[in-house]
């Protein structure tokens, strides 16, 4: 498949990306599952600006510390059930390469208001997406997901492939940094 966009994701600890991924697996359509869980901060960047984008994101990653989300509740999103996730750091974040980036976003990274969020439940009946969300929604407790780094992703009309990976500044080097998967 040919790439058509790129797609940026904040990188979950291993044991939270596992915990979703396994609710993701139990609860989307198995046809339409073609990822694991994630946190995406931008949806469509052109793949003109691959350079540039890669550089900046070497940058960021570079400069940004690791931080915590904050998953403050499960929502119901019509066909779908997510996890709501707050951090002002993921904000900050995301608005300095929103700025950086102006000339390049699409109208639905332009127009996105938030919240950051990790889809576990998508294109189904509203009643099925209803009777996940109250069963959720009835043991959730609020707790935290810590950020690792950034991950870039080619978007190839369903599936994605890997572009490449940088860890946040406190992670180090060491810590799955990988430029070009």
């Amino acid at each position: 498949m040919t790439p058509t966009a790129l797609i940026l994701t904040l990188r979950m600890d291993p044991a939270s990306a596992a915990h979703y991924t396994r609710l993701r697996r139990a609860h989307f359509p198995p046809e339409r599952n073609w990822l694991d869980a994630h946190i995406t901060l931008f949806h469509a960047l052109p793949l003109t600006a691959l350079d540039e984008v890669q550089r900046d994101l070497r940058a960021c990653a570079a400069t940004t510390p690791a931080f915590t989300l904050q998953v403050e509740r499960v929502r119901f999103l019509g066909g779908g059930v997510a996890y709501d996730l707050a951090a002002a750091e993921a904000l900050a974040l995301r608005r300095t390469l929103a700025a950086r980036w102006a000339g390049l976003l699409g109208r639905q990274d332009r127009q996105w208001r938030g919240p950051l969020h990790v889809t576990v439940q998508n294109k189904v009946r509203p009643d099925a997406a209803r009777a996940l969300h109250a069963e959720l929604a009835r043991d959730f407790v609020p707790h935290t997901v810590q950020t690792t780094g950034l991950d870039l992703w080619y978007y190839l009309g369903g599936p994605w492939r890997a572009v490449g990976g940088w860890p946040f500044r406190s992670l180090g080097a060491a810590e799955d940094a990988v430029q070009a998967r």
